[in-house]
């Protein structure tokens, strides 16, 4: 809770910012193209929140009826809807970072630093139930000896088929 006392300090810091942007925007290309911008940026805004907040409903509810973790489609609209709000709020520079989230590479590292932040937060238990069960891969470090028995097959044997490595689906228990 410690850094909620920050808040009124850092919406206080990006209206400054945001009005510097503005004025220095209006500089370049004018005030009536400027307002104009900004204008289309809100409405834009408005319609992307009621379209991306029907979407995360439905993919939500699809991923219930088909009986899968529905973490991710929560997740993908937060993502979108959080495009939406800083779209809606006046002004051009957090209109960028709503319209950079739109894009669809940054839209899966914002969602995927988002779930990074809420595994860490959350039981594992309760991180399989939301999001699935959670894949991790196993390297063997170099120089690492396998016990007799296993790994290299013995001279004559039939090799097994080289492919993908094995992938080990779990529950990582903390």
């Amino acid at each position: 809770m410690r850094r909620l006392r920050w808040v009124p300090a850092v919406v206080l810091l990006l209206g400054l910012v945001e009005f510097g942007v503005f004025v220095g925007v209006a500089r370049l290309i004018g005030l009536p193209l400027t307002l104009l911008i900004a204008v289309l940026l809100m409405l834009l805004g408005a319609v992307l929140l009621r379209r991306e907040g029907l979407s995360a409903w439905r993919r939500l509810r699809e991923a219930r009826l088909a009986g899968q973790a529905r973490g991710d489609q929560a997740l993908d609209g937060v993502v979108g809807l959080a495009a939406a709000l800083l779209l809606l709020i006046p002004g051009l520079l957090t209109a960028a970072v709503g319209l950079l989230l739109l894009i669809p590479p940054v839209r899966r590292l914002a969602r995927g630093r988002i779930r990074a932040a809420t595994e860490k937060r959350i039981p594992a238990s309760t991180a399989n139930s939301v999001f699935g069960p959670k894949r991790v891969r196993v390297d063997t470090p170099p120089g690492h000896r396998t016990p007799p028995g296993q790994g290299v097959p013995p001279p004559g044997a039939q090799q097994p088929p080289q492919g993908p490595p094995e992938v080990i689906e779990g529950e990582i228990v903390d």
